[in-house]
């Protein structure tokens, strides 16, 4: 079964945080809330990153450097390019070892 897209987990994480009834059930729905939209940003810089839009104009958006930007979202940008390559190294096979 796929994962949720952001979206989605994001109007699950609000209906949720809208029914909680406690403090504990309430800060994990805004736990939730907050991992779905770090998720969604960061699809968003890649996708603009491929569109060709510079580290320039996306620290604009954030009121940051270049440097600012590319620190900012450096963790990210490895973990897509890991989760991106994780189906290539599935479709390898296995690897013997020497």
């Amino acid at each position: 079964m796929a994962p949720k897209s952001p979206v989605r987990r994001i109007t699950a994480a609000l209906g949720a945080l809208d029914v909680a009834d406690g403090p504990i059930s309430r800060l994990q729905a805004a736990r939730q809330l907050r991992e779905a939209a770090e998720e969604l940003e960061a699809a968003q810089v890649e996708a603009a990153r491929k569109a060709g839009a510079t580290w320039n104009e996306i620290g604009a958006c954030y009121g940051l450097t270049k440097q600012g930007a590319q620190q900012r979202f450096r963790a990210a940008r490895n973990q897509a390019k890991a989760v991106t390559a994780a189906p290539e190294r599935k479709k390898a096979g296995p690897v013997a070892a020497e």
